[in-house]
């Protein structure tokens, strides 16, 4: 990405930097002309940065870089601005269908009479294929190569259309399945710190590396002084052909760290810990930057597990500037040293060097935490921010067992297992997966988890027999370090073998459980537990089987595998016993801080690194046996259950028609607080009796192929059917019932809210969502907003939203509408038959108040005002073109 040539105010300089003249836009140069700007916080200073190097007038123009110097007076800012990060990082389960909608643009681009090569990534676009591996084998040393082997059968088809997206578009590559979590190797290898590229005249020009993500966690990368969000992938594809981020200039909270990390403190202890901190300080739609001498403490592995969970605790991004500890972190994965170099003299030039004798920036707000405070803790058994300390795990879910649960009278109930010598229970852990990109992008808890397998087989330990156990990290060097240091021995001998390198657990892909466990818990109602390593416990995504997910360090993983129950306090009753009667206790096999921090000082160094990344696109045989024509547009293939042309471009001209107005809709659900992107468009597994289930079987798709949702988000037949489908959703219109039903109210019939949805298009009857508080936290799924146009959903109206979801409604031309305060759902007493107006859809402002005309099932009327969540000048242009894929079509087919 280079600057524009427009520069009023002239703020183009260079650096020296090991026999390069590298030119940037100087901070400082625009101090001089603006003002101070020293202590905006970092975060800012590279949103500044980004503006001065793009500043022409229009889509940047001074005002906007002088409303960045009053935010330090104000604190706050209502101003709207363009930013274009500097590239673009995606998974698969969100790549596929961006893919499919560049593919689809490129068709829709041809019947414009427009040049299809003009869909085109404009800027680096990085796809690292990680979710789609499942832990379908485990607890063998062949899992890893059958659960690949399975990958591959299954996701064929989704795989031969990546390699044409990596031959058809310019300036994207794909990192191939099995070589690791898209955020981890972002975080080891693609990321840069300092990105450097070709001005107009030729000249190298360098910028802070910004990016954005389809997926939640790219916030991971912040830990590197990188700024960088999950966006939609909609959002995502229109940054890709060049349109810029819209946002209102950020507020920042300050969070303080002092201290350093008790004995036996994981940064997974630590991180739950703010995690839950911030949701109780309320930082949704803000910057959150961390401070403080705590920082010089924290090595960049335990800076990244923080910032990761910047979704969990609702702040669009969880920044650390850079100082000593990137460089050592760029050091040890092996980066080359001229780029360490120009990322030390770069920051120092532009102030983002941060150094332990600066003041502290200005923020909107702070808070602080003494990291010595911090406890043993996990998270759940429905929520990340619902922290709960290591001892009270036990009494928190006892409690939850007969309050929310409703299991009296029978809470101690044990049956038997068909065909083994034990019986499961209530809170019994089945699953216990080592997994996720939070945490095993982290040596230290990696080697924690292998000392206390190690301990507990050196005492004659072994997990309990009814518990599924996985380990799934995030990078190939993960291998080599566990290999080198022979604790991979130890954590075979505790069932957890390698299953693949992938998201698996955290996002579902847990696989199935064995049959005769699946069944002693469904068919007794069992609320059976998980415990994962991961960063996401929301109702019905690990398992369809297991209700309550506890999120923990990975060395607790492997602590609750050997104890078998969460209904037991780990603390002080004994893990288990030495095959001569004595009790083991948590202490016994809990490794102290100094024999972690010398296994990883003997074991891990920058040449692993090197070697793992030295050829990361090439992939293994099976990926480069892949071969496929290369051409400028896919050729569609009509008999597909993966990837299927979508119909956001059916009809479309280059002059968008007036929106409608929205008459007498109808709400196709009443739902309640929290409800995630889980619930509206689910990950993980496909019933056989649900409506993309019984699509799939009349495609003469065996049950046993079914897949994930997240693995056919290239084909929107199945993902319309899978929106609102979530096995634990609940809507208010069919109380008592849990799932994705609807009441149809012409008939009175519970249907599913697919059927429902399919007979009210067909009658044209528009269609809304009223929801509570919260509304589409958790993942970035496009999904979840692309399934709610195809249902038909106009509106939806909800006490506040998350800010992607929000954002991604928006851009598949959906009115998000927020109610004020002191009304909702409960106030109005909807029960569902009930009918919504909205009128002069057409001619509405950024978050302006909107008349609702509430129609009930007597005749009666009534009005309330809701605030239109269209927040920008150009979300409304977005909304007022049919979302913003259209928009960008007709913009370059022009």
């Amino acid at each position: 990405m280079t600057a524009v040539g427009h520069d009023t105010l002239n703020t183009r300089s260079t650096l020296q930097v090991g026999g390069r003249t590298i030119a940037y836009y100087s901070i400082a140069k625009a101090a001089e002309q603006l003002g101070d700007v020293a202590r905006l916080p970092f975060s800012m200073k590279v949103l500044l940065e980004n503006l001065l190097r793009f500043e022409d007038g229009a889509t940047v123009t001074i005002d906007d870089l002088k409303a960045m110097v009053q935010w330090l007076t104000d604190r706050t800012s209502e101003r709207e601005i363009q930013y274009r990060p500097a590239r673009v990082l995606m998974q698969d389960f969100t790549g596929v269908p961006c893919v499919v909608d560049l593919a689809a643009m490129r068709d829709a681009m041809n019947t414009l009479g427009g040049d299809a090569q003009k869909i085109n990534p404009l800027v680096p676009v990085h796809l690292v294929i990680d979710h789609s591996v499942m832990v379908d084998e485990f607890g063998t040393p062949q899992a890893f190569q059958d659960n690949v082997e399975i990958e591959y059968q299954r996701n064929m088809e989704r795989y031969e259309f990546l390699r044409w997206g990596s031959k058809a578009l310019d300036n994207f590559k794909v990192v191939p399945p099995g070589t690791g979590i898209c955020h981890q190797v972002n975080l080891e290898h693609i990321a840069q710190s300092v990105w450097v590229s070709k001005g107009p005249d030729g000249s190298e020009v360098a910028y802070p590396d910004t990016c954005v993500g389809t997926d939640s966690h790219t916030t991971m990368v912040n830990g590197l002084g990188v700024l960088g969000w999950g966006v939609g992938g909609i959002e995502a594809e229109a940054a890709m052909l060049g349109q810029p981020v819209s946002m209102l200039i950020p507020e920042v909270v300050g969070f303080k760290l002092t201290g350093t990390l008790a004995e036996g403190i994981t940064a997974t202890d630590l991180v739950l810990t703010v995690t839950q901190m911030l949701r109780a300080k309320g930082v949704v739609g803000r910057f959150v930057e961390f401070y403080g001498p705590g920082l010089d403490s924290l090595n960049l592995a335990d800076r990244a597990t923080i910032a990761n969970m910047a979704p969990e605790y609702g702040a669009t991004c969880g920044f650390f500037p850079v100082d000593q500890a990137t460089l050592n972190y760029m050091r040890l994965t092996g980066r080359e040293e001229d780029q360490i170099e120009l990322v030390e003299a770069y920051a120092k030039a532009q102030g983002l060097w941060r150094d332990a004798n600066l003041p502290d920036p200005v923020f909107t707000d702070t808070l602080a935490l003494d990291m010595s405070t911090v406890q043993p803790s996990l998270a759940g058994p429905k929520r990340p921010q619902d922290k709960v300390l290591l001892s009270n795990v036990d009494d928190n879910f006892n409690n939850e067992l007969v309050t929310g649960y409703k299991k009296t009278g029978e809470a101690d109930a044990r049956v038997a297992v068909e065909g083994g010598d034990f019986e499961v229970g209530h809170g019994d852990v089945v699953i216990a997966a080592i997994t996720s990109c939070t945490n095993t992008s982290n040596p230290s808890v990696l080697v924690a988890a292998g000392l206390v397998a190690r301990k507990a087989r050196q005492l004659g330990l072994k997990p309990k027999p009814w518990v599924k156990t996985s380990l799934a990290p995030g990078s190939q060097v993960v291998t080599d370090y566990l290999t080198k240091s022979k604790l991979q021995d130890d954590l075979d001998a505790m069932g957890f073998n390698l299953v693949g390198y992938g998201c698996t657990t955290c996002i579902g892909n847990s696989g199935p459980l064995p049959a005769p466990i699946s069944k002693a818990i469904n068919e007794h109602d069992l609320v059976a537990a998980s415990v994962l390593s991961g960063n996401r416990n929301f109702e019905g995504r690990v398992s369809p089987d297991v209700r309550a997910n506890f999120l923990a360090s990975p060395p607790l993983v492997v602590a609750y595998a050997l104890k078998g129950t969460v209904r037991e306090d780990l603390t002080t009753e004994p893990i288990g016993e030495t095959e001569d009667g004595k009790k083991v206790f948590l202490k016994d096999i809990w490794p102290t801080n100094h024999e972690i921090s010398d296994m990883i000082t003997s074991v891990i160094d920058s040449e692993m690194y090197r070697t793992r990344y030295a050829n990361v696109f090439e992939g293994d045989r099976k990926w480069r046996g892949i071969t496929i024509e290369g051409s400028d547009t896919y050729g569609w293939n009509d008999a597909s259950t993966y990837v299927q042309n979508p119909p956001y471009f059916a009809g479309m001209g280059m002059t968008p028609n007036a929106v409608a107005d929205i008459v007498d809709a109808r709400p196709l659900a009443i739902l309640g607080d929290s409800i995630t992107t889980d619930h509206i468009s689910p990950a993980g597994s496909i019933k056989a009796d649900s409506p993309a289930g019984r699509y799939l079987q009349e495609h003469g798709v065996a049950k046993s192929d079914f897949n994930s949702y997240g693995a056919r988000r290239g084909n929107h037949e199945v993902m319309m059917r899978g929106t609102f489908a979530n096995i634990r959703i609940r809507n208010e219109m069919v109380p008592g019932v849990e799932g994705g039903m609807t009441r149809y109210v012409p008939t009175g019939d519970t249907l599913a809210i697919y059927d429902a949805a399919m007979q009210y298009k067909d009658a044209g009857t528009p269609l809304v969502v009223v929801a509570g508080k919260e509304y589409g936290t958790g993942s970035s799924r496009d999904w979840a907003a692309k399934g709610t146009t195809l249902l038909g959903v106009r509106a939806v109206i909800a006490e506040s939203f998350e800010r992607i979801h929000r954002s991604n409604l928006v851009g598949m031309g959906v009115l998000p509408l927020q109610f004020p305060e002191g009304v909702d759902r409960k106030t109005l007493k909807l029960d569902g038959s009930e009918t919504f107006s909205i009128s002069a859809v057409a001619s509405l402002r950024p978050r302006q108040m909107v008349q609702v005309t509430l129609k009930r099932a007597d005749g009666s009327e009534e009005t309330f005002e809701a605030r239109c969540r269209i927040d920008t000048v150009n979300e409304l242009e977005y909304f007022l073109n049919g979302g913003i894929l259209p928009y960008v079509l007709r913009k370059l087919a022009a």
